[in-house]
């Protein structure tokens, strides 16, 4: 029997359990209005630059519209191609049901089939002929009995066939209704690949007379530095933004100097410190040429500072690492992570492209220890991709 005394520890517990779980939901609901305070800032920030950038040069705008919509056509494209390869499995298991199932209907109308044949080489008269060819009435009750349960037997293979040919057209509803999406989902891919084609075009176009506005070697260092000095500005904001934001990871990130896999298995193209047009700028971070679509990784722990498109950079990933260490993945195909997700090691943050207006698709991979970039050769294992 439980006492006054222990029912109200126990009431006390379990208010003290309910208080903890209610505190940390409010506590969870707390951070997730932070961070979308935080999404709105970086989100105002970025269309400041892009107001910036859009007055320095129209064409670069337009470049950021066709990339993100050649971004968002690529998506597209991969979720209907994801979908076609669900549809597809399902419509070969379903397959492989029908012809289970025709199987076993061709198996139940053969035994039904031969129980007819039986009745009808018996004759129409079955109950009438045991009764007056069986003159022991235990013998009679036995026969009586053994053709009950015969009847109930066929009663139930007429059931059963039936049931297998209803399964057998619910089974090819199904199939052609996968068969109708399969359609529809390949109609819908090829309108894609139209809409991207047309789109790549429209890039090839823009590049050219960008490429023609920015013949003159002092445009583009003047273009490159104007670049340089958004990228800086950005680091500088999500620097002074991300404080309150603190990484969690077993090490911190200091901890793993020259132990970081490199981001994508690629061929080295620029190095860090190489010099650029004019040799008044210098790369800040390394360029690995690989394949489109190959998927691009996060180095180490941490989370998603910034997911967007940048003038220079394309389609830009940065990870924020803690003790104010950024790794930046630029020039992507498609960004796979939103702002404020958590990353681990070699989790999938985006994959391989050329966004930024590049010739070739390639990886741009930059370390940042606040505003000042680092070698990131420091930090990798001796080979990139390796």
């Amino acid at each position: 029997m439980i006492t006054r005394t222990t029912f109200l520890f126990l009431f006390i517990a379990m208010s003290g359990v309910v208080l903890a779980q209610n505190s940390h939901g409010e506590l969870a609901k707390v951070k997730e209005r932070e961070l979308e305070q935080v999404r709105e800032r970086i989100s105002d920030l970025k269309k400041s630059m892009d107001r910036a950038s859009g007055d320095r040069d129209r064409l670069i705008g337009e470049l950021q519209n066709i990339e993100i919509a050649i971004s968002e056509q690529r998506m597209r494209i991969k979720d209907i191609e994801r979908q076609q390869r669900v549809t597809e499995k399902e419509k070969r298991a379903l397959d492989a049901d029908l012809v289970v199932r025709e199987a076993h209907l061709d198996k139940e109308s053969d035994e039904l089939g031969a129980q007819v044949r039986t009745a009808y080489m018996s004759g129409s008269q079955e109950k009438i002929k045991l009764l007056l060819n069986q003159r022991d009435p235990a013998t009679l009750g036995r026969l009586m009995a053994y053709y009950r349960y015969l009847n109930d037997y066929r009663a139930e293979n007429i059931s059963a066939v039936m049931d297998e040919i209803r399964k057998l057209d619910e089974l090819r509803s199904k199939i052609a209704a996968e068969e109708a999406r399969l359609v529809g989902l390949v109609k819908a891919r090829y309108r894609e690949l139209g809409e991207l084609n047309s789109s790549l075009e429209e890039r090839q176009e823009l590049l050219f007379n960008l490429r023609k506005r920015i013949a003159d070697e002092g445009q583009e260092v003047g273009r490159l530095t104007a670049q340089e000095q958004d990228l800086s500005r950005l680091i500088t904001e999500l620097t002074s933004i991300l404080p309150d934001y603190p990484i969690s990871s077993e090490e911190p990130f200091t901890k793993h100097k020259a132990r970081l896999i490199w981001p994508v298995a690629g061929t080295l193209v620029h190095d860090f410190g190489q010099p650029r047009v004019g040799g008044n700028i210098k790369w800040n971070g390394v360029i690995l040429a690989a394949p489109r679509g190959r998927e691009v990784r996060a180095v180490y722990h941490g989370r998603i500072a910034f997911a967007d498109w940048l003038a220079g950079m394309g389609l830009l990933v940065i990870v924020d690492h803690g003790e104010g260490y950024m790794t930046l993945y630029g020039y992507s195909e498609m960004i796979l992570k939103n702002v404020g997700d958590w990353v681990a090691p070699g989790d999938v943050i985006a994959t391989v492209g050329d966004s930024g207006g590049q010739q070739q698709s390639s990886l741009y991979f930059e370390l940042r220890k606040g505003a000042k970039p680092v070698n990131p050769r420091h930090w990798m294992t001796p080979r990139p991709g390796g």
